[in-house]
């Protein structure tokens, strides 16, 4: 019983740190997280246990492969590069996590700008008169 309550103890003392962080989550398109049925905070704390010592630099939420994901940058002090968690905005569960260089955050960051800018571009289109 006594190592029970204690390995409880250590849980909720866990659980307390890794949720600590707060952290806004970025829409890739509005309403998706409506669509979601883990809470930021929760998938937050997922993706946290998966980088020991990390703090949340950008999270989002946004359909890759099909599956809506919660994608967290999340950095460690004295380490380069970030680590990508991507987090199963159904079900909870961990999808994958990568490390980044900071050569791949730059590649990644500038085909996120070019992805925007041709949607920017032909939602123009579309409007006539604009």
């Amino acid at each position: 019983m006594r190592m029970i309550t204690g390995s409880l103890i250590a849980l909720v003392v866990a659980s307390s740190t890794l949720s600590a962080q707060a952290v806004t989550v970025k829409e890739e398109k509005a309403g998706m997280l409506k669509l979601a049925k883990v809470t930021p905070s929760a998938a937050t704390a997922t993706a946290l246990a998966k980088v020991p010592g990390g703090k949340v630099q950008s999270a989002e939420i946004e359909k890759e492969d099909g599956k809506l994901v919660y994608s967290f940058d999340i950095e460690v002090a004295g380490k380069s590069g970030i680590d990508e968690v991507l987090v199963d905005a159904t079900s909870g569960a961990v999808v994958s996590v990568e490390h980044e260089s900071a050569e791949d955050e730059a590649k990644e960051a500038a085909e996120d700008k070019a992805k925007a800018d041709k949607a920017k571009a032909a939602a123009k289109v579309k409007k006539p008169g604009a």
